[in-house]
């Protein structure tokens, strides 16, 4: 009985140091994607100094395949945590090195896309080359802050496994890397019309803030871990989805930013609806408290 809890409990050496191969394959891809994806940014960056380093790709071409290697850096993670809750293979070595490998994938190749692509000085405000670089570390630094409280916050030391509340604490760094890469797809959409492209640059530092910061916040996100992929679902439903999904693939630009913005604003008006209630039971208490007594009859 000893050595049976002795195994069972997380901060056994041998317990904690556990490598399970597919969940940590998983994590490997995740960090894989984003050091391919750092590299693109770093070449795209070099063939907008110099065009012709890398000819025949342009740097619009690999800022694309940067995008891609993040979001399938998303699906990796997505994967790697579902397939160790699902076959009982969670461990104090999974957890760090999934933080390791999203600081990279979710982290610094975000920063990058900021200082090197979305806040460019090109799009006719110099003022961003003073502050790109600020903004791009304010991110990266809120992405390490996130990763480094999630990881106290799970911590089987601190906390008891519960199947209490199932959301996320602060946007999910992954969410985050997905809006800076899908608004790097529709900045290369539009950048043949200068137009557009030079009223959105306004706006793209206070966003940007925004989505660094909320990962610090206390705002509630869903993590979807509650889904059931097993569950029966009616046929129009599934067309529905089916649907969805294609729209997603055609409209590849306007989608994604529409789905990572969408999820930000989920969380945010959850938080909003929330307090309206607490402060609505709070109003109702005080009136219930201060209400005169009946005299009786």
């Amino acid at each position: 009985m000893p050595d049976l809890q002795s195994r069972e409990n997380p901060y056994n050496v041998t317990q904690a140091s556990r490598i399970y191969l597919l969940p940590n394959l998983m994590t490997a891809g995740n960090l894989f994607c984003g050091f391919i994806a750092v590299i693109k940014c770093i070449q795209a960056r070099l063939e907008t100094i110099a065009p012709g380093t890398y000819a025949p790709v342009t740097s619009a071409d690999l800022y694309t395949q940067a995008v891609w290697f993040v979001l399938a850096a998303v699906i990796f993670d997505s994967l790697d945590g579902r397939l160790a809750r699902l076959g009982g293979r969670e461990s104090l070595f999974g957890a760090e090195f999934d933080s390791l490998a999203d600081v990279v994938s979710f982290g610094v190749t975000p920063a990058l896309m900021m200082f090197f692509l979305i806040l460019s000085p090109t799009q006719g405000y110099p003022v961003f080359r003073q502050i790109g670089w600020f903004i791009g570390f304010v991110y990266l630094l809120c992405a390490a802050v996130r990763l480094a409280r999630f990881n106290v916050i799970t911590n089987p030391y601190l906390h008891k496994p519960s199947d209490g509340s199932r959301d996320f604490v602060g946007l999910p760094v992954p969410a985050a890397a997905g809006t800076v890469a899908s608004l790097v797809l529709l900045l290369l959409h539009l950048s043949q019309d200068n137009r557009e492209l030079h009223r959105l640059a306004l706006a793209l530092p206070l966003l940007l803030l925004m989505v660094a910061l909320l990962m610090v916040s206390t705002i509630r996100y869903p993590s979807f871990k509650q889904v059931d992929w097993q569950t029966r679902a009616r046929f129009r439903t599934f067309i529905y989805i089916i649907v969805v999904a294609g729209f997603i693939f055609w409209l590849q630009e306007i989608a994604l930013v529409a789905l990572f913005l969408g999820y930000i604003l989920w969380g945010l008006a959850r938080q909003v609806r929330r307090a309206v209630v607490v402060q609505r039971l709070r109003l109702q208490r005080k009136q219930s408290v201060n209400k005169p007594p009946t005299s009786p009859q």
